[in-house]
């Protein structure tokens, strides 16, 4: 799969995801896009999962016929990720166009 690593999400995950071409908004040029202009930039370029930190996500924009899954992630620091990145993985493994799944991460 084509992953979009948002940019509050930590590129350390990227080295968890093995088997999937990872590419960082920053790197793209759409670090200053809006949510629903990345998506829809995102899904243009033919990216399958969007993974970001953004909670609000869901709420704020409309993913129903969407082409491009969104994984996000409970928190945004690698020191709290980094443990739970097989959470992350499994969720990225298992999106489908449309979906939208939050991988919890604990605190310390």
């Amino acid at each position: 799969m084509l992953v979009l690593l948002d940019h509050g999400t930590p590129r350390g995950i990227a080295r968890f995801l093995d088997g999937h071409t990872v590419k960082e908004a920053r790197a793209q040029g759409w670090d200053t896009l809006t949510n629903g202009e990345l998506l829809k930039a995102a899904e243009k370029a033919g990216f399958d999962v969007l993974l970001t930190t953004d909670k609000n996500l869901r709420y704020q924009q409309n993913l129903a016929g969407r082409r491009i899954a969104i994984v996000i992630l409970g928190k945004g620091r690698w020191k709290l990720i980094k443990p739970a990145a097989a959470e992350v993985v499994a969720a990225v493994n298992a999106a489908v166009p449309g979906s939208c799944t939050l991988v919890e991460i604990a605190d310390e």
